[in-house]
Formats: structure tokens, sequence, C-alpha cells
């Protein structure tokens, strides 16, 4: 968890830890050594004045090779669950993104995504979340990010069904990659209920954005 003092840093913090995190190359033996034998490509996209802070789990292939977040079937799902085109969605002043690992973690056995190495979150993510002082709304894309900022083991649905609580500087959500359609369609109150707010806090907050 992060510390609740931690120091915010000046303007030109967000430049300096954005180029130390595009040369980190810590996880490059762990990378080397999945199915995808791919060496890191870090993808942070932070800004010092955004309002919305999506905290997702780890950049996917698609992402891995393109180099902007959520730039796959994924994010498409996801714009339209906050109601923004993708102009909106890539303008800095409006979202930032800190996945739990900058770098896509290769394929397990099954070619699903692995998980994200935890050094990550170690190195980084304090240091992200202080220069980015503008945030009032974080979104928890998953159970990953949903453990390290609500600081418990939740099974995703049960921290998503508790959304009122988290309320108003978080929001849990699901991941919204298509792997989940099944997940939406056993938990239709989630587009009935969670969408709509979500939709409604996020339009309240760009309004604000000159």
């Amino acid at each position: 968890m992060p510390a609740p003092s931690a120091p915010v840093l000046p303007a030109d913090g967000l430049a300096r830890l954005t180029e130390e995190v595009l040369a980190c190359r810590a996880c490059a033996g762990r990378f080397a050594a999945t199915r995808t034998h791919h060496a890191p490509r870090p993808v942070p996209w932070l800004s010092a004045t955004a309002p919305i802070l999506l905290c997702g789990q780890a950049p996917g292939a698609q992402v891995h090779a393109l180099g902007r977040p959520f730039d796959d079937r994924s994010g498409d799902r996801l714009r339209d669950w906050l109601g923004v085109d993708r102009a909106t969605f890539y303008d800095r002043r409006r979202f930032a993104v800190l996945p739990m690992a900058f770098c896509f973690p290769g394929y397990d056995a099954g070619g699903s995504d692995l998980p994200p190495p935890a050094l990550c979150a170690t190195l980084w993510r304090e240091r992200a979340l202080a220069v980015m002082p503008g945030v009032r709304l974080t979104l928890l894309i998953g159970g990953h990010a949903q453990r390290w900022h609500l600081g418990r083991a939740r099974p995703v649905t049960q921290a998503v069904a508790d959304w009122r609580n988290a309320l108003p500087a978080l929001l849990p959500l699901p991941h919204p990659s298509w792997r989940n359609t099944g997940w939406l369609k056993r938990n239709p109150w989630f587009e009935a209920e969670v969408v709509p707010e979500l939709r409604t806090r996020v339009a309240a907050l760009l309004e604000t954005v000159a």
C-alpha cells in the first residue's frame, strides 16, 4: 500500500520517472524465460493533471507491440464502459494509466497472460502515484489492482459488488477482457448499475478539464 504521506514530487519529477521506467530492464531474465521470449517494453502513461486514473493488471501482447495502453479489444470495451471515444481516452490531460506492471508479462502454458511481476509495483508504484496529484477517481480494474489498493484479497465479484463503499475516490471494475464476457452475463447488475454510475462520474470529472 502507498504511504499516506507519500510526497508529491516537483513537476519535472514525472518526466524523470517516465524516463526511468522506460529504461527499466529488471524483469529481462523473467521475460526471456517465458513462452514468448520477449524483451521488456514498459508502457507508462502517467499524467500530473489527469483526474481519472486507470489501474489495471499489465499490458497484453498487442499493447506490448503497439506501445499504447488498452489499444486492443479490452480497451474498446473499457472505453464503452467509460462512455468516451479514443481521442478523449488517450488525452493525458484527462486519463492516466498505471498498471500493476508496466510490461507484458508473457503467457503461461495455457496461453493466458501471466500475472504481473510483483517487483514492478515494488519498484515504481508509490513513486508513480506521487507524481500524479491531479487524480480524483481511481478505477481498479481486476483483482491485482483491487488487492493492492483496497489492502485485502477479495474475489473480484465481491469487490465490484461493494463498489458503493469504495467511492468517491475508488471504483472497482472487472477486467474488460473479452474472456470476461461470461462474467458479465452472469452479473447483469454490473452493466445495469455500475456502468451508468461510472459514466456519470467520468463525465463530471472530464468537464473540469480545460
